[in-house]
């Protein structure tokens, strides 16, 4: 199974942080990142995303179907996103668009089966893979990219 890992574009400051909006650069970072997504994730891709506005329109970038799950909100637990994912026994590709420090927390988790809190960049990508040989389940990095190097 492949789970991509995307965090919001660059967002306004202030409160609701629900309501909290892209700015101009995050639109471009989102729109950057989309295009090379777009050439890089298979057609059967499921999208999930955050509620909060920021990761909507992040998601929007891609010009794909997406689907809005509570359960990545701010604040969203290792266990709650792995659970939206179905890892690892998803038949398809999940891409989820959502928020530090979880989404570090999900690839720390995933990595190295321990807890810690590793940085995801606005706008990055980490696409890991679930991958089995010889009977034993291992996590591997596919890709980490940000928006300023697509």
């Amino acid at each position: 199974m492949d789970l991509i890992l995307w965090r919001h574009a660059e967002a306004e400051p202030g409160e609701p942080d629900l309501g909290r909006r892209l700015t101009a650069k995050g639109i471009q970072q989102a729109e950057r990142m989309a295009k090379w997504l777009d050439r890089h994730l298979p057609a059967t891709t499921r999208i999930l995303s955050s509620p909060a506005d920021r990761t909507q329109q992040t998601a929007l970038a891609l010009k794909r179907k997406f689907r809005v799950v509570p359960e990545l909100a701010p604040g969203a637990s290792v266990a709650a996103v792995l659970a939206a994912a179905g890892w690892p026994d998803s038949r398809e590709p999940i891409l989820i668009v959502g928020h530090q420090p979880t989404l570090g927390e999900v690839a720390a988790f995933l990595l190295t089966e321990d807890e810690a809190s590793w940085s995801v960049r606005k706008g990055a990508v980490w696409w890991l893979s679930n991958r089995i040989r010889g009977g034993l389940s291992s996590t591997v990095i596919k890709v980490v990219i940000g928006p300023d190097f697509v």
